[in-house]
C-alpha cells in the first residue's frame, strides 16, 4: 500500500498545483484510509506535509507579486496561535475513548474523522463556487475584525483535524479583505504554511514522535506533483477542473461520515 500511497501523494501535489486547493483534505484521507495511519497521527503528519508543500506552492505567487503580506500576517497571527495551542496543550489531552456504552463507543479518532468529513462537505461548496460568484460577495469595506475572528476559527479547526483550511481562508480574504482571487490564493498558501508549521512545532514540543523517513518521502512525492501541476496549470484552465474536484470532495466527505457511523 505504500507505493499506492506515495503515488497518490504525487496526485495530491498535481491537484494543488493545478487548482490551488484540496491538498490537506486529500492528504489526511490518504494517510488514514490508504496508508493505515491513525487519524490522530494523520493530523500531525498532514500539518508538516501541507506546511512544506504550501511553502513550495507559494514561491511562484511571491514571484508574481500575488501575496499580500500585511493582510496575510494579520490573518495568520490568531490562526497560528490557536493551532499551536490546539496541538501543544489540547489534542493530546483528549481521551482516546470519549463515550462508551454497551452498544456504542465514541472515540477520539472517530470524532476527528467525523469533523473532517463535515469540513470536506464545507470545502466542496467553496471549491465548486465560481470565481464570479466569489467576486459578487465582496463588500465595500475591509472587515479586519472578521478576518481576525476567522483566523481564530481556522486555527482551531486546523489544529484539530490537521487540514490547512484553504477553503475557509480564500473566501475570507476575497470577501472581507477585498483581495483578487489569485492574490487570495497566494496569500492563503502563505497563511497555511505558517499555520501548519506552527502546528507541527506544537506537536513536536508536546513530545509527538515523527517518522521522518516516511514524511520526507511523502513530502518529496507531493512537491514533485506540485511542480508538475504548476507546469500543467499554464496549459490547462484549473478553474474548469474545480467543479468536478469539488463534487469529488463532497462524495468523499459523505462517505467518511457514513463509514465512521453506520459502517463501524
Amino acid at each position: 500500500m505504500e507505493i499506492i500511497g506515495f503515488g497518490l501523494a504525487f496526485l495530491i501535489g498535481i491537484t494543488l498545483g493545478l487548482i490551488g486547493a484540496g491538498g490537506s483534505i486529500l492528504t489526511v484521507s490518504v494517510l488514514v484510509y490508504v496508508m493505515g495511519i491513525s487519524p490522530t497521527s494523520a493530523t500531525t503528519y498532514s500539518l508538516f506535509i501541507v506546511g512544506v508543500t504550501s511553502l513550495v506552492g507559494s514561491i511562484d505567487y511571491f514571484r508574481q507579486g500575488l501575496v499580500d503580506i500585511p493582510k496575510g500576517l494579520f490573518f495568520s497571527f490568531p490562526a497560528f496561535v490557536m493551532v499551536f495551542i490546539m496541538r501543544k496543550f489540547i489534542m493530546h489531552r483528549i481521551p482516546e475513548v470519549i463515550y462508551q456504552s454497551e452498544n456504542f463507543t465514541f472515540t477520539k479518532n472517530m470524532m476527528v474523522m467525523l469533523l473532517f468529513g463535515l469540513l470536506m462537505i464545507g470545502a466542496s461548496y467553496s471549491i465548486i463556487k465560481s470565481r464570479k460568484e466569489a467576486k459578487e460577495l465582496i463588500k465595500s469595506k475591509v472587515s479586519y475584525w472578521i478576518i481576525f475572528l476567522e483566523g481564530i476559527l481556522v486555527g482551531a479547526l486546523t489544529g484539530f483535524v490537521g487540514a490547512g483550511g484553504g477553503f475557509l481562508i480564500i473566501p475570507a480574504l476575497v470577501i472581507f479583505a477585498q483581495l483578487p482571487m489569485k492574490e487570495a490564493v497566494g496569500t492563503s498558501l502563505v497563511i497555511i504554511t505558517i499555520n501548519s508549521l506552527f502546528g507541527a512545532i506544537g506537536d513536536f514540543s508536546a513530545g509527538v514522535v515523527f517518522d521522518w523517513a516516511f514524511l520526507i518521502k511523502f513530502v518529496l512525492c507531493t512537491i514533485s506533483g506540485v511542480l508538475v501541476g504548476g507546469y500543467l496549470s499554464k496549459r490547462v484552465d484549473g478553474e474548469k477542473l474545480k467543479p468536478a474536484f469539488g463534487w469529488f470532495i463532497l462524495v468523499m466527505g459523505c462517505w467518511i461520515i457514513v463509514k465512521e457511523t453506520l459502517l463501524k
